[in-house]
């Protein structure tokens, strides 16, 4: 197959075509060195420019504080969710908020590491919400409270941060990171793993306030320690080199092609607006995961009428060029991720095989 399809993937998710023809046309030779991106010293001149491009292109669309470092690390959001309470928890205990799957693995590996409790668990009700902030007590000496912004398996996403008073405030971004502005002085910490808005596999992003950073303590591995990854710069060892050049560009075309994330995240809500419409107006035909004021607008998660008619309409949009359209095998159904670079075109043609589908088959 040369044609691309429409990726509808959940992760490694699509990438915007003006990154991947820019290092289509580097990859052989990276311009002014004369070798490829993927050849190049990480402790080189030219390195050193991408990585500090990526960085300065971060803060500038988050508006990211000069008291918070931005790290650039390896092992994904699953590393994170042993590393954050390795190195914040000491003898103390977390507080963490369970809207979705990714949220109850985080809590899984913090308990590995300490005391780390549910405050509040959607499970019950099939994760279908987030929480209302009378629906949990925050313990004011926890040393930290853990949300997932985004739960990209159940389609959920909190529409805006939980209030936690004054507990640090730790953030697992994964599946929305870059695709709307966010308040970074709210957080202590936010994790992203890349694959997702911001680049390809292989790099995970940190963004960390200055005094989280003291508290690892001296036991931890070199590796798992963020005071000794923020003080060599992401630098401690060899670091995914091409991720890294690959976010360079992706956030590049955020503030340039884009023109920032307010811009993006009008885009993005005008995405979902379209595919939720269909559900909405199917009169049951396609059935909604999420409650409609807890949806995600990355992640659009669907049931049909059974099974049958599931198979049948992955079956079909594959050969009309939709693809990556199966939901999650823990929760089954559908599910469109439509991160930043999905085009609306993409959705607006998803949107029509819906409505063509649901008018054969309902």
């Amino acid at each position: 197959m040369t044609q691309r399809v429409w990726n509808f993937s959940a992760g490694p998710g699509v990438l915007p075509l003006p990154v991947l023809e820019e290092a289509q046309r580097d990859l052989l030779c990276l311009p002014g060195v004369g070798a490829s991106v993927l050849e190049i010293s990480h402790r080189s001149k030219h390195f050193d420019a991408i990585i500090q491009e990526a960085e300065a292109n971060l803060r500038q669309l988050l508006n990211i504080p000069e008291h918070y470092h931005v790290l650039f690390l390896q092992g994904g959001a699953s590393l994170q969710f042993a590393m954050v309470a390795m190195n914040l928890l000491g003898d103390g205990s977390a507080d963490y908020l369970i809207t979705g799957s990714w949220g109850e693995k985080a809590l899984k590996e913090a308990q590995l590491i300490g005391k780390a409790r549910a405050i509040w668990n959607g499970k019950p009700e099939n994760f279908v919400r987030t929480p209302r902030p009378d629906e949990y007590t925050i313990d004011p000496n926890a040393r930290y409270a853990h949300f997932t912004s985004n739960e990209t398996i159940q389609g959920v996403a909190f529409p805006t941060e939980p209030p936690v008073g004054d507990v640090p405030l730790v953030c697992d971004m994964s599946s929305d990171f870059l695709s709307r502005p966010v308040d970074i002085t709210r957080y202590a910490l936010i994790y992203a793993g890349a694959q997702k808005n911001a680049g390809p596999a292989g790099v995970t992003m940190v963004i960390i306030r200055d005094d989280l950073v003291q508290r690892a303590p001296e036991t931890l591995p070199a590796m798992l320690n963020y005071r000794i990854q923020a003080e060599n710069k992401s630098l401690y060892n060899t670091p995914p080199v091409f991720a890294i050049y690959i976010v360079m560009l992706v956030t590049r075309w955020l503030l340039h092609t884009i023109g920032g994330l307010e811009q993006m995240a009008r885009i993005n809500r005008e995405k979902a607006s379209l595919l939720y419409q269909v559900i909405d107006e199917s009169g049951g035909f396609y059935r909604g995961h999420a409650h409609p004021e807890h949806r995600s607008v990355m992640n659009v998660t669907f049931r049909l009428p059974n099974e049958a008619l599931e198979k049948q309409f992955l079956q079909e949009a594959q050969a009309h060029g939709l693809h990556e359209l199966k939901g999650h095998r823990s929760v089954g159904g559908c599910r469109a991720s439509i991160y930043n670079a999905m085009p609306i075109e993409g959705v607006q043609a998803l949107c029509d095989f819906m409505r063509d589908f649901a008018r054969r088959n309902g």
